[in-house]
């Protein structure tokens, strides 16, 4: 009779330059069964982020070096692993720029560890890019809107014959619109789609990645082809008026 190898475990990394506050993050990571790395600067961070090649990175916007910006840019290069953002500022265009280079989600400063851990067990819900389908699955479907093609199996998306390079969480609420074409979603009904039911915070989140989608496909205020705004009650997708 053989055993089943045991799953490889979930690592993270901590990126903060307030090493309290780093031990305390780290602590409530690895008694959820991460393996844990931290490091103090932005520099030395993108160092370790390619050597430990993380599932999950908690990530401080104010660092010495490189500021966080700039490390979960080019973090996004190489990984399409999940990130949180701590932040101390409260400024609406810090949390803007973080999002806009790939951060998954934020928290701003001071935090619950255990709000941090819900937010990280509602990331872990979503699939990465690089997670393997189970033999049992049908493949995915592919969706169509207009000239848009939305392949939710290799997680590709498609304007005419332009590749349209999205984040795993642009991806995810460009998905879930498509999947309910015509249909309004408001942002706590995207919230729950993406983020998950549990998801606690700034519902304005989900307007910052639509907006990012929105760019991406070339959509403008004046000609919104695909992501339209339905004023005081949410979003849907269609290429109708």
């Amino acid at each position: 009779m053989s055993l089943a190898a045991p799953a490889p475990a979930r690592r993270a990394v901590v990126v903060d330059d307030e090493e309290p506050l780093s031990r305390l993050v780290a602590g409530y990571l690895e008694r959820d069964g991460y393996l844990t790395t931290s490091c103090h600067d932005g520099t030395r961070a993108v160092e370790v982020l390619r050597a430990v090649d993380p599932d999950l990175v908690i990530l401080d916007l104010g660092l010495p070096g490189l500021d966080g910006v700039e490390v979960c840019r080019q973090l996004r290069t190489f990984s399409d692993c999940y990130v949180v953002m701590l932040t101390a500022r409260t400024a609406e265009i810090d949390v803007l720029i973080g999002l806009s280079v790939g951060a998954d989600d934020y928290l701003t400063k001071p935090f619950s560890p255990r709000e941090l851990m819900a937010r990280v067990a509602a990331l872990r819900r979503r699939p990465r890019r690089s997670a393997p389908v189970p033999v049992a699955e049908p493949a995915a479907e592919t969706l169509r809107v207009g000239d848009l093609l939305i392949d939710l199996d290799a997680r590709e998306v498609r304007d005419g014959d332009r590749t349209v390079a999205l984040t795993r969480t642009e991806f995810d609420v460009l998905a879930a619109l498509a999947a309910r074409p015509g249909r309004v979603l408001s942002r706590r009904a995207l919230i729950d789609v993406v983020w998950g039911p549990g998801w606690v915070g700034d519902e304005h989140l989900v307007d910052v990645h639509v907006l990012h989608v929105r760019q991406k496909l070339g959509d403008t205020v004046e000609d919104q082809r695909y992501v339209r705004t339905v004023r005081g009650v949410g979003y849907r997708i269609g290429t109708g008026a």
